[in-house]
């Protein structure tokens, strides 16, 4: 078994390794979650099936536009932090952007063979399912909204057609939807935070190559190789409802490639980094 380098730092407690092929089989007891996670995983080319059936993804309540599940994954913390910083990280809330969802099955590695756990968490990997699966993958759902335009922000009705309308020029990859959380997988995201209510959300995107941020308190400058760059809110966008809206911070982490994961040293950093931000401005 090849091992990730173990960090030293005591807040960085975590024995990072790459998983066994052979003992990744825990999904099979249930028939159905296995055929639906071994389609996500012969779709994304950085991650194996066994990569993917490797992690107990459970069923979270939610359906897509085509009736597939929404999943997730949770991980506590220690006995002695059962009160610690709640975290929801999402991918995949476009589903052509492969990275977004790969690189959550190796994180997801990680923390499942670290030796400390100091806070928890809820892993979304695909919260676009259809967009992934569904023939080409694309970055809209199946009824063609973007999700990241279609979140219930405060200025959605005010603003979310207009700005589809001039600034995007009706852009069919930016459609905002009818009506604010129009979408069940948008309905699915909002009743997560609101059930788990997340201290810190982090949303995976690509390929802008950056480090977004919306919300207290104070930023993150750099997580792994994206450096900080404000992109600003836009109308039903994730940061704008949650970071703006709710005061719960989104971290968005945009890689540089959507096709391409990033190397194995990048996906270690920017995972210490995440956590070297939480241990400093949310560690209980």
């Amino acid at each position: 078994m090849c091992q990730w380098p173990l960090l030293m730092d005591r807040k960085m407690r975590c024995l990072l390794l790459k998983p066994d092929p052979l003992s990744c089989n825990r999904m099979s007891r249930n028939d159905r979650s296995t055929h639906y996670v071994t389609k996500i995983g012969n779709k994304l080319g950085s991650v194996s099936v066994a990569d993917c059936l490797a992690q107990p993804l459970m069923v979270s309540g939610g359906y897509t536009v085509q009736g597939r599940p929404m999943v997730v994954r949770d991980f506590d913390a220690d006995t002695t932090a059962e009160e610690g910083t709640r975290v929801l990280i999402l991918g995949g809330i476009h589903g052509d952007e492969y990275s977004s969802i790969s690189i959550m099955f190796k994180w997801m590695e990680i923390l499942e063979q670290s030796s400390n756990r100091d806070f928890q968490w809820r892993f979304a990997p695909t919260v676009n399912p259809d967009g992934l699966l569904d023939g080409q993958a694309v970055r809209q759902n199946a009824n063609g909204v973007d999700l990241n335009r279609n979140f219930p922000s405060e200025d959605w009705l005010d603003l979310a057609e207009d700005y589809w309308n001039n600034s995007t020029s009706r852009n069919p990859r930016r459609y905002p939807g009818t009506h604010p959380a129009s979408e069940p997988e948008v309905q699915w995201i909002v009743e997560q935070i609101e059930s788990y209510k997340p201290d810190v959300i982090v949303s995976v995107h690509a390929p802008y190559h950056l480090l977004d941020y919306d919300g207290p308190p104070e930023a993150p400058e750099q997580i792994g190789e994206l450096h900080l760059h404000l992109l600003g809110v836009y109308p039903g966008s994730l940061g704008n409802y949650s970071g703006i809206n709710l005061g719960i911070p989104v971290v968005t982490m945009e890689l540089p490639s959507a096709g391409i994961m990033p190397s194995d040293e990048q996906i270690v950093s920017m995972w210490v980094d995440l956590l070297q931000w939480l241990y400093d401005h949310h560690e209980s």
